[in-house]
């Protein structure tokens, strides 16, 4: 491994000290992978007062002493350092009843998640790597360290971040390992929704379909309005997929942007609720959107996720069934009340909707691109779109003796009929119209 010249400085002073100092962790994982750690933990054998001795020429951050952690600022940067330790039970399924340090770095990676985040790496004593990280780093293995099981019970947040490591770098979960992740997803309820939603932001713009399928347990147990349609048969001609199956291919569709992920996931959710079956045998969801967006309201703020977001995401839910036109005036209307941006998104989910249903026509891709081809000359003509685009503005109103909640209705009404080109956006055409109507 090249480690950046403050990690060998601090690691040369420590073992000059006579104690053993390695970096270990998601840094050492990644130098495996052939990839650029974003950042660098240390561990030592040293004592945090130690530790502190050995640095008292630099300016320290003394925060995590108690938890055995000593920052280190060199180079404008803080190197953090923390003693080797063991733990007790997690009682709480996230925080161990005590901690012990100990010199043996052995016992320290015995603590950790998985066997490849459980190597730590010395420039003078090697790889330590007793769990055989290195190995499966070759295989492609996500495998937990020890009875996995207990390691989910320690900190259920962990099967979240396996799910992650696993969709991130390709790897195969052990069996073992991906028993466990199922068998003791219920510990997550007792998880903060914020750090829930914070896994979950990093995992989504990252999941394939086959991850969706495969890790459907842990996703449908942090998000519940998930479960009822893993499996759920839709019984339309329209559609060849279960639900859940069709979500997950919709996902796979979208391109990497959050709220446009978290949109694919959810567009969906309030089908099995509205579902009415025809006398034909053929299943209908009228209204499924609006519940849709309902829902997923509720589960984004549940889940404590930005306001910004959540409004993104219900509002590409609640319109995704409002399939576009391929017509000037209907297009310019509807990019005036929602955005360049939105109108963008919602068509990308509109496409991977389409797209997933499996029994999808070259014709109805083709709508789409003639959509887009048709807003890319509205925007080229620098068209009026919104209230700001307006060839006269509320001040003018004013000057023509509009007051209050009437200068707001009729800009709104002039707006209209630009917008169905009715009306010319001209000083001169827009008073005119204004005079018309009183």
């Amino acid at each position: 491994m090249q480690l950046p010249d403050s990690i060998l400085t601090c690691i040369r002073a420590l073992e000059e000290a006579g104690f053993q100092a390695y970096v270990v962790g998601g840094c050492v994982r990644d130098a495996c992978l052939g990839l650029a750690p974003h950042d660098y933990d240390m561990c030592t054998s040293a004592l945090p007062e130690e530790t502190e001795a050995v640095f008292a020429g630099y300016r320290l951050v003394l925060a995590g002493k108690k938890h055995g952690t000593v920052g280190v600022v060199m180079d404008g940067e803080v190197v953090e350092i923390t003693t080797f330790r063991t733990e007790g039970d997690y009682l709480d399924n996230r925080h161990p009843e005590w901690v012990e340090f100990v010199t043996d770095i052995e016992k320290d990676l015995a603590r950790r998640d998985f066997t490849v985040n459980a190597m730590a790496y010395s420039p003078t004593r090697g790889f330590a790597d007793p769990f055989g990280g290195r190995e499966d780093l070759k295989n492609g293995i996500l495998r937990a360290v020890g009875d996995p099981a207990k390691r989910f019970q320690e900190d259920s947040l962990r099967i979240l971040r396996g799910v992650r490591f696993a969709v991130r770098f390709g790897f195969a979960v052990e069996e073992n390992t991906l028993a466990a992740m199922d068998s003791q997803a219920h510990l997550m309820d007792n998880l903060a929704r914020e750090r829930v939603y914070d896994e979950l932001c990093k995992l989504l713009p990252r999941m394939k379909a086959t991850d969706l399928l495969e890790f459907a347990p842990v996703l449908c147990r942090v998000i519940p309005e998930l479960k009822p349609m893993v499996g759920y048969d839709q019984k339309n001609r329209h559609h060849i997929h279960d639900l859940y199956t069709h979500t997950a291919l919709v996902v796979h569709h979208c391109p990497n942007d959050l709220a446009l992920r978290w949109a694919a996931l959810l567009h969906d959710i309030g089908k099995p609720q509205v579902m009415i079956l025809g006398e034909d045998g053929q299943a209908h969801y009228h209204g499924h959107a609006a519940v849709s967006a309902e829902m997923a309201d509720g589960v984004l703020r549940r889940l404590k996720a930005p306001t910004a977001l959540r409004e993104q995401v219900v509002t590409l839910i609640a319109k995704h069934m409002m399939l576009p036109q391929p017509e000037k005036k209907y297009l310019r209307r509807h990019l005036g009340k929602l955005g360049a941006e939105t109108m963008e998104n919602l068509l990308t989910l509109q496409e991977a909707d389409t797209h997933a249903t499996g029994t999808t026509h070259d014709m109805e891709l083709t709508l789409f691109s003639n959509v887009r081809a048709i807003l890319s000359e509205i925007q080229a003509e620098n068209t009026c779109l919104a209230l700001k685009d307006l060839a006269l503005n509320g001040h003018d109103l004013m000057a023509l003796g509009y007051q209050g909640k009437a200068i707001g209705l009729e800009l709104n009404r002039l707006l209209n009929l630009v917008l169905e080109e009715q009306c010319e956006n001209t000083r001169e055409a827009l008073t005119a119209a204004l005079e018309k109507e009183t």
